[in-house]
């Protein structure tokens, strides 16, 4: 399997892309998070693969990061989620956003994904509840400035669920003290 290509950037049409790898073109598919980042065409670049093999092609999909990848290969598990969905979810939103969105069981947000209904999205959010949260809402959370995620922890040690303290979190502003941001949440906690 291929799983990291590094080489030369040929050419850019999205979403596809060539790279020249030693004197081989690989032709890539990625999601536009990805194609928005990209070097201009004849500079060098480096994208974590995923490589599908099937009787009638060989697809190579390319993605910025890791964590990216990790997400397509979640999402194409899923009955109904193929390859061309995966990298439009991707395009859609970033990784924190579809964490986050899965986290607090938000079909609103994935329906705004081109392609993916309310249907889609339910089923999306009950695959994905357990292993893509789990696994990337680290990653998610490392988004979130330190005082934000140190009141987060506080919420979460304090026995909130990871819904309800990212909840509570909103009702926190920006810049706000981890002392003075836990007594906010926990007051917008008791109201709820």
């Amino acid at each position: 399997m291929i799983g990291r290509l590094s080489g030369i950037l040929l050419e850019k049409n999205p979403p596809q892309l060539l790279i020249d790898c030693q004197g081989v073109g690989y032709e890539v598919d990625v999601p536009m998070s990805t194609f928005y980042n990209l070097p201009h065409v004849g500079e060098r670049v480096v994208l974590f693969t995923h490589q599908t093999i099937r009787e009638d092609a060989h697809l190579l999909f390319g993605f910025g990061n890791v964590d990216e990848r990790v997400v397509f290969r979640q999402l194409i598990r899923i009955s109904g989620v193929g390859a061309r969905t995966a990298l439009s979810i991707l395009s859609g939103m970033t990784v924190a956003d579809l964490a986050q969105a899965i986290t607090l069981q938000e079909s609103g947000r994935l329906t705004k994904v081109p392609g993916i209904g309310k249907k889609t999205a339910e089923r999306l959010l009950l695959e994905l509840k357990g292993k893509l949260g789990a696994d990337i809402g680290a990653s998610g959370l490392r988004a979130v400035p330190d005082a934000q995620s140190d009141i987060l922890n506080a919420l979460q040690a304090l026995g909130y669920s990871d819904k309800e303290a990212l909840l509570a979190l909103k009702s926190v502003a920006p810049g706000c003290g981890v002392s003075d941001g836990i007594k906010l949440a926990l007051k917008a906690l008791s109201k709820g």
